[in-house]
């Protein structure tokens, strides 16, 4: 069987579409772009579980055509599943609260869009766990600050080319992941004294995406 990848998004939880100014109705309108597209594509979807971007890119897979259920998957901060959005197929209570960020993080691929201090904490640790970062440059807030340039000097892979991805529309994200997620190929393994322990990551059963030619049209 094969394994569909799965694409972590974070961003914005402050609004419910009807109640958001322009700035953040923009985001809204990004995320569930990204969540269809990314569903046509092959992929799943991994969130908090949350409103704002959260809830829109798991209401833009529920729109694709080749919608499965199973393909939106939210990591709750509390012990309830019902803490959650709508469009959450899956939901895995943790009870964490905002300690449920690293596992949201630890998707082998990251997007953010927007977002404040929750998902900067996110962002930071996608990176320190040498996943693949992409970050939208046309919105307001953490996703546009550190988009474009490493994170910090940590030389995580041996290609020059490693940073937190910028984009500004889904097709670019399909685009990045198709050519780049292969070479993103560490995770976290023990912990030594002093520093952490990266190793290989196993082969993956993932063979890639069909992409599409085009974004679909909401």
């Amino acid at each position: 069987m094969e394994r569909r990848l799965i694409v972590g998004v974070v961003g914005n939880a402050a609004c419910w579409y009807d109640s958001c100014d322009a700035g953040d109705r923009k985001k809204w309108d990004l995320a569930y772009d990204l969540g269809k597209t990314l569903i046509d594509n092959g992929f799943r979807v991994l969130t908090g579980g949350g409103r704002g971007v959260m809830r829109a890119v798991m209401a833009g897979a529920h729109a694709s055509k080749k919608y499965r259920e199973g393909d939106t998957i939210a990591i709750a901060p509390s012990y309830d599943e019902n803490d959650t959005n709508d469009f959450a197929d899956i939901v895995i209570p943790t009870g964490l609260q905002e300690y449920r960020d690293g596992i949201v993080a630890n998707c082998p691929v990251v997007v953010a869009i927007g977002g404040g201090s929750g998902t900067l904490n996110e962002i930071s640790l996608a990176w320190k766990h040498c996943r693949l970062l992409i970050a939208y440059t046309n919105v307001e807030g953490w996703s546009a600050t550190i988009a474009g340039v490493p994170l910090d000097d940590n030389h995580r892979y041996d290609f020059k080319e490693d940073k937190v991805w910028p984009v500004s529309n889904a097709l670019e994200v399909v685009n990045i992941i198709s050519k780049w997620e292969k070479k993103y190929n560490k995770v976290l393994g023990g912990l030594e004294i002093g520093k952490a322990n990266f190793v290989p990551k196993k082969k993956s059963n993932w063979v890639g995406p069909k992409i599409t030619t085009k974004i679909n049209k909401l």
